[in-house]
């Protein structure tokens, strides 16, 4: 395959080029060919000014001129400098242009009365304009009506030139042009009226025109999102391949039992969240469904009403949490709902003594305990279930791929899977990150619960805020604060949790029981300042976002954030989502240097929204995808061309032919061609998972 060829077989690429090339993560033809123009930084030279009409505002445009003469010239000053001056006319006016370098020598060679044409960076002279960043071609009488049109613009290293690149893409289309198979199944081209494949490689590098560099943008973002969702989807088909599911039966006595009991109605968002659980359950087929809920909105009690269903009709469930502290709450909670429905629970931590440990683990295997809540412990290999129908993770980022299969691989038939998150993701972004699961989103919260105020204060408020949190700690309440980074930083105006801690405890809240929470604290070590907290021996809690997850402290009334700049607004909406679980009014205060009014300006929308999905929304406009949630911790490839944000649509278009290309396992055939067509393996990767 000519594109696997590495890039020295092309002209003018020796060991130097080639290595430079590397830092640009290009070895082969093929990479190369992938290696897109910087999207939207395209130069348009398609149009022939005159040297009257240039504009002097050192854009870069083309022109043709006739050499009128050349001279050599110096720069006076320390380090005299040589350059080159041509000077070219037309019937408009004259223009100096200037040659530095390497670039003087053919520049030396042009002669008078030669018609050039010229693309350089135009600006004001003193007495007329110049133009620098020259680059020319000699033009003769048959070349009438020709320019270089629209130019690609290439993000490039040390050593490799915009004219250099040009030169190697050129030479690798001409393979391309003697043979290029598709990467896209001809039915799924036609249906979406795309560029044939050497069409729109050769637009995207030199379009034809802007309406053809459109279509070649078309045709490389939806190949990218149809073979990411082929991918996903043959994951989920493969995924189900082996074992039986379970076909719950309708609700029942405990599920009925449960929803009586609990203290308030389901919403409309939690009841809309529970139909669609509960239908999945009553299906042979399993379930593999995210309940995605915003911080607050009662993700616990639909957990639990699912472990209800699964008791009711027999079976076992299971809930697994990122930390043992979390895991204990949960198993509070369950016990709290399902002990009096005469359903045995049980929780599964690393720090249980051996012989609990054994008791609990006979019980499981005996079908004695109905419920299991735990952490990474459940994962072991002598933690064997009689009956596990449903298996539900928690805060499911912080889990991989691997973990939540190991778990469903506890049973004998393919259980239910569910997984729960309170890190709201835009329905784009989630399509994505879980294209192989049925989405469940809740938004807002239970009756009853105050919203938290948010308040944003530049540095100069700082001592009023820490009076402001000693006032409600004599009160009786407890309060976070939370900082960007562990220890003192290298960057100015930031604040480290350390150096906070020991201002607070040795200055405001001295003689106030305080702690610093951070993720190199040993395990051992963070769940037990955690419990001091949760039991109110501990009334500041000094931390990292190591308290983002899975804290609930009814008593905690406030949480100021340093250098809330530096967080996103959907992490500080997760953070503040910490407290507002009492009674009490809570407040949350967001200090920032305010030595930038744009990054001032971001934060405000906090003060008046509540909504973490639209929170997620505005992040991944002002972030991109990449930062706000990773890609590559799920496993998933790179995307060149597709914005999540900005290809809704595509999206959307993309997974409905990929379901309809991807009807079963079998099928998998039919894409593996394209698969094996595609220059690098970016899309084989899923499909390898």
């Amino acid at each position: 395959m000519w594109w696997k060829e590495p890039v020295t077989s092309l002209k003018g690429i020796g060991a130097k080029k080639a290595a430079d090339l590397e830092r640009l993560g290009i070895s082969s033809v093929g990479d190369l060919l992938n290696f897109y123009p910087r999207q939207d930084a395209y130069s348009d030279y398609s149009k022939l000014n005159t040297i009257n009409a240039l504009a002097a505002d050192g854009t870069k445009q083309v022109f043709k001129g006739t050499v009128y003469r050349v001279r050599d010239s110096f720069r006076q000053g320390r380090g005299r400098q040589n350059f080159t001056v041509v000077t070219v006319r037309d019937a408009t006016g004259y223009i100096d242009l200037y040659f530095f370098g390497a670039q003087r020598y053919g520049a030396r060679k042009v002669k008078p009365d030669e018609t050039l044409l010229v693309i350089g960076r135009v600006t004001r002279g003193r007495t007329s304009k110049i133009a620098s960043v020259v680059s020319y071609d000699l033009w003769d009488d048959g070349d009438a009506g020709k320019t270089p049109g629209i130019q690609p613009v290439y993000a490039l290293t040390e050593g490799i030139t915009q004219k250099n690149m040009a030169s190697f893409m050129r030479q690798a289309l001409s393979l391309a042009e003697g043979g290029i198979p598709e990467s896209l199944p001809e039915d799924v081209i036609k249906k979406c009226a795309l560029l044939e494949r050497i069409t729109a490689l050769k637009n995207i590098h030199f379009p034809e025109s802007w309406g053809m560099l459109k279509k070649a943008r078309e045709r490389f973002i939806f190949e990218e999102l149809f073979l990411l969702q082929c991918g996903l989807i043959y994951y989920s088909l493969k995924r189900q391949e082996v074992r039986q599911g379970v076909k719950h039966g309708h609700d029942g006595e405990k599920t009925a039992q449960l929803l009586k009991n609990l203290p308030f109605s389901l919403t409309p968002e939690q009841n809309g969240a529970w139909q669609e659980i509960s239908l999945d359950m009553q299906n042979i087929k399993p379930m593999h469904r995210i309940l995605q809920g915003d911080v607050g909105s009662g993700k616990t009690v639909i957990s639990a009403l699912a472990l209800a269903k699964a008791a009711e009709n027999g079976y076992q469930g299971c809930l697994m949490a990122p930390t043992e502290i979390l895991a204990m709450q949960h198993y509070e909670t369950m016990k709290e709902y399902l002990e009096p429905l005469g359903l045995k629970t049980a929780v599964l931590t690393g720090g249980l003594k051996a012989c609990e440990r054994k008791e609990i683990l006979a019980g499981l295997a005996a079908g004695k305990i109905d419920i299991a809540v735990g952490t990474h412990a459940l994962l072991e290999e002598d933690v064997k279930f009689d009956a596990l129908s449903l298996a539900i993770t928690d805060e499911q980022h912080r889990f991989g791929v691997d973990q939540r299969a190991q778990l469903a691989n506890k049973s004998s038939f393919a259980p239910d899977v569910l997984v729960m998150t309170a890190t709201p993701i835009p329905r784009t972004l989630a399509l994505i990150v879980y294209g192989d699961l049925d989405i469940s989103a809740m938004k807002g919260r239970p009756p009853g619960r105050k919203p938290v105020q948010t308040l944003l204060y530049t540095e100069e408020k700082r001592d009023e805020v820490y009076n402001g949190l000693l006032r409600q700690v004599n009160v009786g309440s407890q309060a976070y604060v939370v900082c960007p980074l562990i220890e003192a930083p290298d960057v100015m105006n930031t604040r480290s949790a350390e150096t906070i801690y020991e201002e607070l405890k040795n200055g405001v809240l001295k003689g106030v029981p305080c702690a610093l929470l951070h993720g190199r604290l040993k395990g051992q070590e963070k769940d037990e300042i955690m419990a001091g907290f949760a039991e109110g021996e501990i009334k500041v809690l000094v931390a990292t976002t190591v308290i983002e997850v899975g804290v609930n402290v009814p008593n905690a009334a406030l949480m100021v954030i340093e250098n809330a700049e530096r967080f996103g607004l959907a992490q500080i909406h997760q953070l503040r989502g910490r407290v507002g679980r009492g009674e009490k009014q809570s407040f949350c205060v967001l200090l920032t240097p305010g030595d930038s009014p744009e990054s001032t300006e971001r934060l405000k929308v906090l003060r008046t929204c509540d909504d973490g999905f639209r929170l997620a929304e505005e992040d991944l406009k002002l972030r991109g995808a990449g930062q706000l949630f990773g890609l590559r911790q799920h496993g998933l490839p790179d995307l060149h061309m597709a914005d999540i944000l900005r290809d809704t649509d595509v999206i959307v278009k993309a997974r409905r032919l990929a379901k309809e290309t991807m009807r079963n396992e079998g099928d998998y055939g039919k894409i593996r061609q394209f698969l094996d067509m595609q220059f690098d393996d970016r899309f084989q990767m899923i499909f390898n998972s």
